[in-house]
């Protein structure tokens, strides 16, 4: 069993043994994987901290706008919920592997103001090789002049899906920025008709060897007409042209959602779960 003393912060001189730790789970750690890739591990380029117990093989998490527990098992998840109440709350939401974000909540819960929402059963899903879904061929990255046409279709997406207005607070500025950053990098794709977003999806995550699709969305007035998979298949052909594997995670109850990626051809790897501040 392991000894923990406490998590400490790492910085650049641990970088290969963090890429090890990330690299050893390649699926499930893309979100931080990307970043400490880019950036690595200095906390102020990073836009967080990581933690770690004993080695990062042993326990590691990532602290930011989300809390992130990559690695560890039950006495190193308490020491990143001991370092994580010392600090406050800064995160809007705890998100990973299921079996690490679910103890971590338990031992976080009667510290932190109470969840808006918790996502028990997520099922991350993986598509390692081709789509089994003809692609779309009218879906393609978004221009940057086209922002202000796409950024409807992103703020009812998210709305939609977490259950939020991601304008609420700055008037929509931060939200607005980021889209813009996914729109300049290549990673927002849409098909629009007569100037409308009728299909969007984004590569939020983007690592050495994973792409993590995130925000697919189609109109209401759209639905039922196999654009989600259709589209979602496109996307997953520009990341196999970069070299990458496809992930998502989804809600286990969106049954709908679920569905057409199986026919794309994705398949569960593991279980995520998130909670919602």
């Amino acid at each position: 069993m392991l000894r923990v003393a406490g998590a400490r912060l790492l910085d650049d001189r641990h970088r290969a043994v963090v890429h090890t730790a990330l690299d050893s789970d390649p699926v499930a750690s893309c979100m931080v994987a990307a970043r400490v890739e880019a950036v690595g591990l200095d906390p102020w380029r990073l836009g967080g901290e990581l933690w770690s117990v004993g080695s990062a093989m042993d326990g590691l998490c990532f602290s930011g706008a989300n809390l992130v527990p990559l690695r560890g098992e039950r006495a190193a998840i308490r020491a990143f919920a001991d370092r994580a109440r010392r600090g406050g709350r800064v995160c809007s939401s705890l998100v990973g592997r299921a079996e690490l974000v679910l103890p971590l909540w338990e031992e976080l819960a009667g510290v932190w103001q109470p969840a808006r929402e918790i996502r028990p059963d997520q099922p991350l899903m993986l598509l390692d090789g081709p789509p089994t879904v003809p692609s779309d061929p009218l879906v393609r990255p978004v221009r940057i002049d086209e922002l202000e046409r796409y950024l409807p279709a992103a703020v009812a997406m998210f709305t939609e899906e977490v259950g939020v207005d991601p304008r609420t607070g700055d008037g929509g500025a931060g939200y607005r920025a980021r889209v813009a950053e996914l729109i300049s990098s290549g990673r927002a794709f849409a098909r629009f008709q007569d100037g409308e977003v009728v299909f969007k999806a984004e590569i939020g995550a983007l690592s050495r060897s994973v792409g993590q699709i995130q925000g697919v969305w189609v109109h209401p007035g759209w639905r039922g007409r196999g654009l989600g998979a259709a589209g979602t298949a496109t996307v997953t052909e520009a990341l196999a042209a970069m070299g990458r594997a496809s992930s998502l995670y989804v809600n286990a109850f969106n049954a709908p959602a679920r569905a057409a990626y199986r026919r794309i051809g994705f398949a569960q790897v593991a279980q995520f779960a998130t909670v919602l501040f």
